[in-house]
């Protein structure tokens, strides 16, 4: 059974008068039958836990700094109408005993803790989003990756690799932008994806009229998922392999990369969909790193002299990862030049960088 929590937090204008703020809560505790236990925090402000019925548990903190947070836990079969008036009284008697001295108050939606269906998941940059997410309607160990698609009342279906969102059905603009945002012309050419389990950017270039696309995606569970849960996004490209225009090769790129390099085979548009830029530049990421950089020099090598690469980079915000992989850009074997373009993604909740890059 799911905990949930509850956080109520006074931020104040100087610092905080615990006795005061204490005796006023006090019977308030006492009408709830929580038993108090004050701990000492060598007079860095206040700081008492309560225990009380069916198991609830609180954490009162003063601090001296002019802070008050109130934590508390309950299960969820907990009488919520009984919380929720122990939290209304709280508020309404801290405001009583603190009045002018409070500059803020703030009460944030209650927190699912272990429930069944998983709620939250973090953007690229560390927040937390909690997701309208009821129900997890496929989940998978391959020998990759963890597989999760979950069903979401405003995005549709999420497609969450290894704990990352990678794509809901209302993300068409991710695969708009990954294709070059409209600007490009498919008819008549040649494409390789690398990745693209979900079968997004293979369905919207199939409406283009290529004259080839070949797919290259490692992991068959993916596309088992996407292909009988993620319709919206997919269509039906993923219900064969083979199409009149299109192959799915389900294989490791690198040594497909080689195999076409070796042969000389070249292509119009390379669509990098495999991994975003890493979020950080420390050593250990630096494995992720050359994997980008070995993939840069095997897909620019297959790329015909006027052709383009197209691959995400990550979340605006992560600035010092996004130049790395510029400067990663400029010591590649062939000389590139690239663009950028900022574009909104809807499952994300953040703004996300794509990339276009061609030979000098």
């Amino acid at each position: 059974m799911a905990v949930r929590h509850y956080i109520l937090d006074f931020k104040l204008c100087g610092q905080a008068d615990h006795a005061a703020a204490v005796r006023g809560l006090q019977s308030i505790f006492q009408e709830q039958e929580m038993t108090e236990t004050v701990h000492d925090t060598e007079g860095h402000g206040y700081l008492a836990t309560f225990v009380g019925k069916n198991g609830r548990f609180a954490v009162l903190r003063v601090h001296s700094h002019g802070l008050v947070t109130f934590d508390l836990q309950c299960s969820e079969g907990d009488d919520l109408a009984q919380v929720d008036n122990l939290l209304n009284a709280l508020e309404k008697k801290l405001k009583t005993v603190l009045h002018g001295d409070i500059q803020r108050v703030k009460r944030l939606p209650v927190l699912r803790r272990g429930a069944e269906v998983d709620r939250y998941w973090p953007t690229a940059d560390g927040r937390l989003v909690e997701y309208d997410i009821d129900e997890v309607v496929y989940e998978k160990d391959s020998p990759y990756q963890n597989i999760k698609i979950m069903h979401s009342r405003q995005f549709g279906n999420i497609l969450i690799l290894n704990g990352d969102v990678n794509l809901a059905e209302s993300d068409l603009p991710y695969t708009h932008a990954i294709m070059g945002s409209g600007r490009e012309r498919y008819a008549g050419k040649e494409v390789l994806i690398l990745g693209g389990g979900d079968g997004g950017i293979l369905c919207e270039v199939v409406k283009l009229k290529p004259k080839m696309i070949t797919m290259v995606e490692i992991d068959q569970l993916v596309i088992d998922g996407c292909r009988k849960h993620m319709r919206k996004t997919c269509g039906n490209v993923l219900d064969n392999l083979k199409g009149d225009c299109y192959e799915v090769l389900v294989q490791d790129c690198i040594p497909v990369l080689k195999k076409f390099g070796d042969e000389g085979r070249t292509f119009d548009y390379v669509i990098n969909d495999l991994t975003a830029v890493p979020i950080s530049t420390a050593p250990e990421e630096e494995s992720t790193w050359e994997f980008l950089r070995h993939i840069l020099d095997l897909s620019i090598k297959v790329l015909r002299p006027n052709g383009k690469y197209f691959t995400q980079g990550n979340c605006v915000n992560l600035t010092e990862a996004l130049n790395e992989y510029e400067k990663l850009l400029g010591r590649l074997s062939c000389k590139v030049d690239f663009s950028k373009e900022v574009v909104c993604v809807p499952s994300y909740m953040e703004l996300w960088v794509f990339y276009t890059i061609w030979k000098k």
